[in-house]
């Protein structure tokens, strides 16, 4: 598979002299992948996505984005990556929703007419036309991270870097946003990089998640299943645990070893289907 980003051995220094070293394997999101980086505060997730994006610097290790060293040759990619910060409102600078949409657009020096029909596909898509002329500021934090995320794909990007989406916005929000992420890898083809420490959003976006300890350590690189069945080692990395990942750890315990289910509904077929198979073998017996 076509890598879009490929980093090792990336080594960052902050002013103050503490320092954080991305190491233990490499990291790279391919091509229509979907790639969470999963972690506690303050484990470097933010820090990384900043020098994928050329933000910062690295002092030591190599990183590759589209080709390019982000912090050399940024300009080259930007076009085709799609960003939404932590902070959306850092990002909406626009004083109504649709020049904030077309900002990226018309600084690529797209025509007029093109970009009229890529901020109006894009509000469609999100099914955010009734906020076209709303003022930003006076918007619900859901719908700011929706109008970031449609300043973020209005240009159709290969690769798409979301930091913490999830972190201000209510659970209905979520799942629309979960969804809408999912529909537009699964429609485009964009690859998708997210962080975030929140567990039960993983297995919804995740085709693969990379684990990161304090200090950027890369201490674990699976599927979503994979990374919940190692219950000590999301521990190790203060990281609580999800609770079915929990639950069948401890089932395996009581000597009912079950792969981890990443959903309620799969959790309560496989422990009725074991429920059942136990009943029958007590039967012929």
């Amino acid at each position: 598979m076509e890598e879009l980003v490929k980093v090792s051995n990336l080594k960052f220094k902050y002013p103050d002299g503490t320092s954080l070293t991305f190491d233990g394997q490499e990291f790279t999101v391919n091509r229509g992948e979907r790639v969470v980086i999963l972690g506690p505060n303050g484990s470097g997730k933010s820090t990384l996505l900043s020098l994928l994006l050329g933000l910062l610097t690295s002092s030591e290790g190599n990183i590759n984005v589209l080709g390019v060293d982000p912090a050399k040759d940024y300009e080259k990619v930007r076009e085709r990556i799609g960003v939404l910060l932590q902070n959306v409102d850092l990002q909406i600078i626009a004083p109504k929703v649709s020049e904030d949409i077309s900002f990226s657009p018309r600084n690529y020096g797209y025509k007029k007419e093109e970009i009229d029909k890529l901020v109006d596909d894009i509000l469609m898509k999100l099914e955010i036309e009734h906020l076209r002329d709303k003022v930003p500021h006076y918007m619900s934090g859901g719908e700011k991270t929706k109008v970031g995320i449609a300043g973020a794909l209005v240009t159709k990007p290969e690769l798409l870097i979301l930091d913490e989406p999830f972190e201000h916005i209510d659970p209905t929000c979520r799942m629309e946003l979960i969804n809408l992420l999912n529909n537009v890898n699964k429609e485009n083809g964009t690859a998708i990089l997210l962080s975030t420490h929140n567990m039960n959003t993983v297995p919804l976006i995740a085709d693969t998640v990379y684990l990161i300890a304090e200090g950027g350590k890369i201490v674990g690189k699976g599927t979503p299943k994979e990374i919940f069945s190692e219950i000590e080692k999301l521990s190790q990395c203060h990281v609580e645990p999800p609770i079915l990942g929990s639950l069948f750890a401890e089932l395996k315990k009581q000597g009912i070893d079950l792969d981890v289910s990443l959903t309620v509904e799969e959790a309560a077929c496989a422990i009725a289907n074991e429920i059942v198979s136990l009943k029958n073998k007590s039967g012929a017996a």
